[in-house]
């Protein structure tokens, strides 16, 4: 069987592709050539559009990377984020979610009962700082803790907190629910201090980081919360938990049949 001289041409653009890691382009390039063929694209114009099917397709990827290591507990985001039932002023709400203290290494803590859409916001929050370019680490307070524990057997705790503060972001869930253990409140003051006037931190919590000396040793709690709310937003969810006020409505479950 005769190949022809397009043909050819077609098998080197897919060779020359798999060799410099051009997945995107590629893929793209089975549709895109005949039709650039057909319609009589200008060189530059087939050169465009083939670069700009790789270009999206990184970026893509790299959200979705980033949406993967940030290891968020549900996928929850603002699609599923009731604004209106939030007892945060609708003004509050919409300053946060445009980033700009990520941007500034701002932190924000989010105080308030169980149910009231604390980490819900948070999560959301967190999703829309990848899809806007950014790294976010998720964290509860236990697996912040066991990330020391991990680490000290080989003294290699500094390292890996440095590791952690690779995000822009790093959101730290569900604080005061549970005692702190002791290498949990070592990693919590670690983090702070290593993220302090440098990366945001994000805290959930139903104590007001001016008490968390109930949870925390007394000079590591003076010490964080003296480096986090240096600047930071305090936020304060109230009223009923959404959680509790489906379940009364029967909206927790799939009816039985």
């Amino acid at each position: 069987m005769t190949v022809s001289k397009s043909q050819a041409l077609d098998a080197e653009v897919e060779a020359l592709a798999r060799r410099l890691r051009l997945p995107y382009l590629r893929k793209a390039a089975v549709d895109v050539l005949p039709t650039a063929k057909a319609q009589r694209w200008e060189p530059a114009e087939l050169v465009r559009v083939l670069l700009a099917e790789e270009a999206q397709g990184r970026d893509a990827a790299t959200i979705r990377n980033r949406r993967r290591r940030a290891g968020f507990p549900t996928g929850k985001t603002f699609d599923t984020w009731r604004a209106d039932a939030s007892t945060i002023p609708p003004s509050t709400q919409q300053a946060l979610r445009t980033l700009e203290w990520v941007r500034r290494a701002e932190n924000l803590a989010v105080v308030g009962p169980s149910g009231t859409g604390k980490s819900h916001l948070l999560e959301a929050l967190g999703q829309a700082a990848i899809d806007d370019g950014l790294v976010v680490a998720w964290f509860t307070i236990e697996s912040l803790g066991r990330l020391v524990t991990r680490h000290r057997a080989d003294d290699s705790v500094a390292k890996a907190v440095n590791r952690v503060l690779k995000a822009d972001l790093v959101v730290i869930d569900d604080i005061g629910l549970l005692p702190v253990p002791a290498e949990a409140a070592e990693a919590l003051f670690r983090v702070i201090d290593a993220a302090y006037e440098r990366r945001s931190v994000a805290i959930s919590s139903n104590i007001h980081p001016g008490g968390f000396d109930q949870l925390l040793p007394t000079t590591i709690a003076t010490a964080a919360v003296d480096r986090f709310m240096h600047h930071a937003h305090v936020v304060v969810t109230d009223g009923d938990s959404y959680r509790f006020a489906q379940a009364r409505d029967g909206k927790g479950v799939t009816p039985l049949a």
